[in-house]
């Protein structure tokens, strides 16, 4: 390149936010500076970069060890986390049509990337010398855990394969990102499609803080003065408990059930098809008979058998439950005069009346106290007493967009330990759910980096002014979101490869689930629980009545999720072959395991983004309720010691689960916390289940 040329390319460079350094606090991303064109640019240099730094581990003359295979390869690639960690939030949180267009080259792209990585024989052979030889290298627990993942990892991409099958790997890893990509613009295009209008005569049994929100969704569309019903989750399941209107609850049911399945440019139904297919090759071409098989034996569960195992367990207790309940509302539609079956759409409505009755309690009555930033605060101050963090909100530090928020957290000494984005209102250049991710991870190999860890959430706004009111599912998922964040912020390992949540699936969520225990404890619910315009506690009565309710429609609710997985685990577990159309798999599957008609499930397949979005979760899906055996249990250990925030036990969780990321084994980090496997049975007694099953 000539000397003209390179002053070019330098000049180029650093006019790109993503590719010079960032004078902002804590060198955090200057997303005001950053346009959709400046990725594509930013990808390329930073694919060439971890390329040549892969070449030079690679072709190292000098004989393999820790620090120049395995360290070296931590040390790669940092633009590419640098630039793919901003473009992807960006995706997930604030996009438009023309990042959606830059995401369908990125995902091939980034594909074309890894394969040649992830199946260089070179470099495998490296690290398979240094793996077989582990017990005479001197290692620390920390890196043995480390070699053993990065060794893993490369022989689960098929670096051991021959160069056909490592060819044919390479496809099918192009065409599974395209098509994962495309599921999940799909559901996205779906989702911002539809809205329905909420004239007056359509409010009947909708809360003052529900149309508040919906004037605020009309207004992110452009249809101020107006309110509309959107897709949303947060929209959705409210709407469904409490309107009156059954015709409007059967027009949102069909449409939020449908996403993906319309017959339209968005539906999803031979998108899966082909997935299904392509994962199958893959396991095959690594040896496994399944593709289910093949992705849980990196995990906690080992085999489709133990997942099958579980879910069944808990699926009999709860099908009973959930049939005595059904019986139950239809008697109440009876006795209301309704000359009509039970209905999916109906269920959520009658079962608010039912727990009306049965608990003298509805959601309506209490989220006036559930403020979103009085949860924050509860969220806050519980990671203070059990970790001793503090939280304080940052304006000077840029994010993606006006509605989030940035706190720095800091440890028990006042040192600098994170930055804590919250984004929580839904818009329709965000996709749906709830997520936590990071900006960039927590490590030690150079020095001490600290992390910036986001939660994204999807929660109706508060009108004119008026503060957001969650329901308790919402608080709920608030906590869950940030028992991730925790996972990420109070991470204390040296490589990044370890950091945080880089854990198995079905041990990712016992943080995140684990946190939720302490939003519906009565200490911290009497303290953040407070009338939003009065900023009176919440009343004894009234916490009462809540949490004797909790444990009201678990029947359902086990029932949408426990479908869900099994569904999961068929799809990838019966050949592809036997699968020519998804909705007749479906019925067929639902009818194999005795669905309640009047339940659907919590992911129909062509909505179904945690397994078809990508394959982060496929055959695991399970992993919530996995983790839930754990998390039930663990929470035993603050009650035994008979305070909620025992300082021996928070250090303990501190110690043995957040901080620990990947770096040891999770059977080995939770008998550490806890001194024990978990109690299975743990999880039935949370859900009120545990009576239904010794009666199956």
């Amino acid at each position: 390149m000539s000397e003209s040329s390179e002053m070019a390319a330098a000049s180029k460079a650093q006019a790109n936010p993503l590719l010079k350094a960032w004078q902002t606090p804590f060198e955090t991303p200057p997303f005001p500076e950053i346009a959709p064109e400046h990725f594509l640019p930013a990808f390329e240099q930073a694919f060439a970069d971890h390329a040549a730094e892969i070449v030079a581990i690679e072709h190292d003359p000098a004989a393999p060890d820790f620090a120049n295979t395995i360290t070296a390869l931590e040390r790669s690639g940092k633009l590419l986390s640098r630039v793919a960690a901003v473009f992807y939030d960006l995706v997930s949180a604030h996009s438009n049509p023309e990042l959606l267009e830059i995401d369908k080259e990125v995902s091939l792209r980034m594909a074309r990337h890894w394969n040649p990585i992830m199946m260089n024989a070179v470099l495998f052979g490296r690290i398979a010398l240094l793996h077989d030889n582990r017990a005479d290298l001197g290692l620390s627990g920390e890196q043995l855990r480390l070699l053993e993942r990065t060794y893993t990892r490369f022989h689960r991409a098929g670096a051991g394969l021959d160069e056909g099958a490592k060819k044919r790997m390479a496809e099918i890893n192009e065409r599974l990102a395209h098509l994962g990509t495309a599921f999940s613009h799909h559901l996205l295009g779906d989702e911002q499609d539809w809205f329905m209008e909420l004239g007056e005569a359509d409010r009947d049994g909708l809360s003052d803080s529900f149309v508040a929100a919906a004037k605020a969704a009309a207004e992110e569309r452009g249809m101020a003065g107006k309110a509309v019903m959107t897709l949303s989750r947060s929209f959705v399941e409210p709407f469904l408990k409490s309107s009156t209107r059954r015709d409007l609850r059967e027009k949102v049911f069909k449409a939020f059930t449908a996403r993906g399945d319309n017959g339209n440019a968005n539906d999803n139904n031979e998108t899966i098809l082909e997935i299904l297919k392509l994962r199958e090759e893959t396991a095959k071409l690594l040896g496994f008979a399944t593709f289910a098989a093949y992705r849980l034996e990196d995990s906690m569960a080992k085999t489709p058998e133990a997942v099958r195992g579980l879910l069944e367990r808990v699926w009999k207790p709860a099908r009973m439950r959930a049939l005595a309940d059904r019986d139950a509302l239809q008697a109440l539609v009876a006795e209301e005069g309704g000359n009509f079956a039970l209905a999916p759409w109906d269920w959520r409505y009658y079962a608010e009346k039912l727990r009306q009755i049965r608990a003298n309690f509805d959601d309506a009555a209490i989220k006036p106290y559930l403020s979103l930033d009085h949860m924050i605060d509860a969220a806050f101050d519980c990671a203070s007493r059990l970790f001793g963090l503090t939280f304080t909100e940052r304006k000077d530090v840029p994010a993606w967009h006006p509605d989030v928020r940035v706190w720095e957290v800091k440890d028990a000494a006042g040192k600098h330990k994170a930055l804590f984005y919250g984004d929580y209102f839904a818009r329709p250049s965000k996709r749906s759910g709830a997520w936590m991710t990071s900006l960039r991870d927590q490590q030690k190999l150079d020095g001490e980096v600290a992390p910036l860890i986001l939660n994204v959430c999807n929660f109706s706004r508060g009108n004119d002014g008026q503060p957001s009111l969650l329901s308790p599912d919402d608080a709920r998922t608030l906590f869950h979101e940030f028992g991730h964040a925790l996972h990420g912020m109070l991470s204390d390992v040296t490589y990044p490869s370890l950091s945080g949540t880089s854990v198995f699936t079905d041990f990712v969520e016992l943080p995140s689930q684990l946190y939720e225990h302490w939003q519906e404890q009565p200490q911290v619910l009497r303290q953040f629980a407070r009338h939003y315009q009065t900023g009176e506690p919440l009343p004894d009565d009234l916490l009462k009545r809540f949490i004797a309710a909790r444990k009201f429609n678990q029947g359902f609710a086990t029932v949408e999720f426990v479908s869900s997985a099994l569904i999961d685990l068929e799809f990838h577990t019966q050949p592809a072959s036997d699968i020519p159309d998804v909705r007749a798999f479906e019925r067929a599957e639902l009818e194999k395991i005795g669905m309640p008609a009047e339940i659907a499930l919590r992911h129909r397949p062509t909505q179904f983004g945690h397994i078809f979005s990508g394959d982060h979760y496929a055959s695991g899906y399970y992993s919530y309720m996995w983790s839930e055996v754990m998390d039930a249990d663990a929470f035993g250990a603050f009650e035994e010691a008979g305070d909620i925030f025992d300082p021996k036990v928070a250090k303990r969780l501190h110690d043995d689960i957040y901080s620990s990321g990947g770096s040891r084994d999770p059977e080995d980090a939770y008998i550490a916390f806890r001194g024990r496997e978990p109690e299975p049975d743990a999880l039935l007694r949370r859900r009120g289940l545990l009576e239904a099953s010794e009666a199956a």
